[in-house]
């Protein structure tokens, strides 16, 4: 084991975090981590099996005297988020993640580490592994693509799960207990271009230094959104035209990074970059300081005639919170992301990443959307969404695991839903009567390459885990 991980415990937590780290698991590319799980199963001789879609399921045997305990099952997903900082040379799809331990806390270098939810999986399998764990009949659901499209839980078939009870270990605040989740669904614009050749000199405009986030955990932190500051530079160069024009790349992750290679006078340039630069330093002083916006000349072969309608698209798209919960303090209700823009050829492609507790309230800001793509005469497609998880603060598994805390830490866990989506909505839609709850470790900047997860946090959350399964059996 890495000695990062040395003298941590739970000691088989940290094992196969320490595995999971060295091994390929972006979005969409979770061969490799499948096979280290399904060998994992064969060698300690549990039943297991994958699916169409690559959701793998590995079933253990109730401890000897528990047969007859109502069957749990615990989920959590096998990809991560693939972001890291444009100076890092790191390739996701064969460099191991590069561990740091600071302050009492694991991160990466430079990059994301991969805690949302490797934490959760390495949690799972050692549970498999500990035979000493009390425990009725267990099934462990590992799913794909959580991150991208939540893939693997909406291709969850019926009829596979047979437990009564769902721990979802893919939350980010110990002490906090999800009971409830948001919907989701994405719009994604096309707007058609023509170009003009240009052979000359031009300007690349980059905005940088952003925290980012997650969408939906970090909407409310007022976080700056990168291509919203690059459209407001642009907006205020009289006559730009734009050569290219990219942000983001992530539906779910807020922009730290945009850039656009303009045909412009020097001048307006600088003084654009200037001002706004002024004017959203004081506006994020708080909430991102490090917010960066700089030129250097660039050249360029063409530019897009349009350029001024991409501007004020990109000017008119909302960001940000747009309603708080009357029923639950604190929830974010309603929210959208401005989330990528990228320049081709012959169009440019805008996402928005939109999420609701109110699947009406969701509708509706879809439809807005669609409206402002219709009068940009943008082709606008949305994909069906996916629904969101209705509270239930009367469930049995909340009563067993708020008294499983005031026992083991002496204090009240916090209850409460999150604004975002988990895989929990999808499955209890198609496995109805599965009381659920979501927690986890405390983890910060998920999504970001400042993510990074608490170490004492993920000792409190394995006792949880631990004793809860004690008392569910």
């Amino acid at each position: 084991m890495d000695k990062v991980f040395e003298g941590l415990e739970p000691q088989l937590l940290w094992k196969h975090f320490d595995e999971i780290r060295k091994i390929p698991r972006c979005s969409k590319n979770e061969g490799k981590i499948r096979e280290y799980v399904i060998e994992f199963a064969k060698k300690k001789g549990l039943e297991y099996q994958a699916d169409e879609v690559g959701n793998v399921i590995i079933r253990k045997k109730a401890t000897p005297g528990h047969e007859n305990a109502p069957g749990v099952i615990l989920q959590a997903h096998l990809d991560m988020v693939c972001e890291k900082n444009s100076d890092v040379d790191f390739d996701f799809e064969k460099d191991p993640i590069r561990v740091k331990r600071e302050d009492g806390w694991i991160t990466a270098d430079g990059t994301t580490l991969g805690a949302d939810n490797g934490i959760g999986v390495a949690a799972a399998l050692a549970v498999l592994e500990d035979d000493s764990i009390v425990h009725g009949p267990l099934e462990v659901l590992l799913t794909v693509d959580e991150e991208t499209g939540l893939t693997g839980a909406s291709n969850l078939k019926g009829g596979l799960l047979h437990g009564k009870y769902l721990l979802n270990l893919d939350s980010e605040d110990e002490g906090v207990f999800f009971i409830g989740c948001a919907g989701g669904r994405d719009t994604v614009f096309t707007l058609k271009i023509e170009r003009e050749k240009y052979e000359g000199k031009a300007f690349e405009i980059k905005v940088s230094g952003l925290k980012g986030g997650h969408s939906g955990v970090d909407i409310h932190l007022q976080r700056g959104n990168a291509i919203r500051i690059l459209a407001r530079v642009l907006y205020e160069i009289d006559g730009v035209k734009i050569s290219s024009i990219k942000g983001g790349n992530k539906r779910n992750a807020i922009p730290r990074e945009a850039s656009a290679v303009v045909i412009a006078e020097e001048e307006k340039v600088k003084e654009a970059v200037e001002k706004v630069l002024s004017e959203v330093k004081e506006e994020l002083k708080y909430s991102d300081p490090g917010v960066k916006i700089e030129y250097t000349e660039a050249s360029s072969s063409d530019y897009i005639k349009e350029s001024k309608k991409i501007v004020d698209f990109l000017m008119s798209l909302p960001h940000g919170v747009l309603a708080m919960s009357l029923a639950m303090e604190g929830l974010v209700e309603t929210s959208t992301n401005l989330a990528v823009v990228n320049s081709h050829q012959d169009h440019v492609e805008v996402v928005e990443s939109s999420r609701s507790s109110i699947n009406s309230s969701l509708d509706f800001v879809c439809k807005q959307l669609k409206a402002l793509g219709e009068l940009a005469e943008a082709e606008t497609h949305q994909p069906p969404g996916y629904p969101g998880w209705t509270p239930n603060p009367d469930s049995q598994i909340l009563k067993i695991m708020k008294e499983v805390y005031r026992k083991l830490f002496g204090k009240e866990p916090e209850v409460t839903a999150i604004h975002a989506g988990l895989e929990t909505g999808i499955i209890g839609k198609n496995y109805p009567g599965l009381e659920m709850i979501s927690f986890g470790p405390t983890i910060k900047y998920p999504h970001s390459p400042d993510e990074r997860v608490e170490i004492k946090s993920v000792e409190k959350f394995w006792k949880l885990l631990v004793e809860t399964l004690k008392a569910l059996a």
